[in-house]
């Protein structure tokens, strides 16, 4: 699919006065008399996915109890993708075990159009809350012992190296069990 259109930073004396028009959606701010408008009104197609790259998800959840997860490397972050995560958390559930699977709310996340696993319930976190969601704190884990200050040079090394990080934190159960408990989420215990 084609970009749109773009008109980058034009001289405002080139599209006549500023003139405030409440319709005008597509423009979206002046500076120092120039106006940046990257389409003209009434001609702006939906924006495509950015399509220069390639992409890499890797969605994760743990059992801190066990010490286990699951964990899909997908090319998209969207429902789709969300379905099959879910579909792999289920998946990796104890046989006769319920879990409780932790979420922001991201659109994929919470989405109706999701089909959530008789073996699985969802609970969406408040709003700007990381901290209460055990997952961010493995993501850092991840990050700061296999992932970072590195260059791939190619789109499969992106994905051996996620891939990579996360087999090696799944061969150490007592690291997720240490990362992943909430003193929260075990009260009453």
């Amino acid at each position: 699919m084609a970009r749109p259109e773009s008109i980058d930073l034009v001289p405002e004396r080139a599209l006549g006065p500023a003139k405030p028009d409440p319709g005008d959606e597509a423009r979206l701010g002046q500076k120092n008399g120039r106006t940046r408008i990257w389409a003209r009104t009434g001609t702006r197609p939906p924006l495509p996915a950015d399509q220069r790259y390639e992409n890499a998800y890797l969605f994760g959840a743990i059992c801190p109890a066990r010490g286990v997860g699951a964990a899909p490397m997908l090319p998209r972050a969207n429902i789709p993708a969300m379905q099959m995560h879910l579909d792999e958390i289920s998946r990796a559930v104890a046989r006769r075990a319920h879990a409780v699977v932790l979420m922001d709310r991201a659109g994929w996340h919470s989405t109706d159009r999701l089909k959530v696993p008789n073996n699985l319930t969802i609970i969406l976190l408040p709003s700007r809350s990381p901290e209460l969601n055990p997952v961010e704190n493995i993501w850092q884990y991840l990050r700061q012992n296999w992932l970072s200050n590195r260059v791939f040079e190619t789109y499969d090394d992106i994905l051996d190296a996620g891939c990579d990080a996360w087999n090696r934190l799944g061969a150490q159960t007592e690291t997720i069990t240490s990362i992943g408990m909430r003193q929260w989420a075990h009260a009453g215990r």
